[in-house]
């Protein structure tokens, strides 16, 4: 059984909730709050919700421009949307730590790429028998 490809409007409304929900946050913790502890990690969820959900759409396209096989899942999709939250994250953090450079940024977002990789290559090897061939 083949997989179903992902709809756009489940995804839709999953990518306005995410960007909503973290822009806004970050709105208001930018121009509300002080940064004490709690707010500096409320700044890095709101960062992931904001990134991911604006990126949504864009990897949704991106899957449906250049399908593969089997086909990206609304699961996938949205796996693949955290990771640009995660990578997002990963930036701010090591900047304000003063140790962000180019090298890092090129390695940090080959490394993630190569873990994608090896996800869907692992999804793309389950051995699945032709439905025909066994009766």
């Amino acid at each position: 059984m083949e997989p179903q490809k992902a709809r756009f409007f489940p995804l839709f409304t999953a990518a306005v909730l995410l960007a909503g929900a973290g822009w806004f946050g970050l709105y208001y913790l930018v121009t509300q709050t002080l940064p004490t502890l709690g707010p500096r990690w409320l700044f890095f969820f709101f960062t992931t919700l904001a990134v991911s959900g604006t990126m949504l759409p864009l990897v949704y396209f991106f899957n449906r421009r250049f399908p593969s096989k089997p086909p990206a899942s609304g699961a996938v999709i949205i796996r693949q949307s955290l990771w640009f939250g995660v990578y997002a994250n990963l930036l701010i953090w090591l900047q304000l730590g003063g140790v962000l450079n180019l090298m890092l940024i090129v390695f940090i977002a080959a490394g993630l790429v190569m873990i994608e990789f090896f996800l869907r290559l692992r999804e793309r090897s389950h051995w699945k028998p032709d439905e025909a061939g066994y009766e």
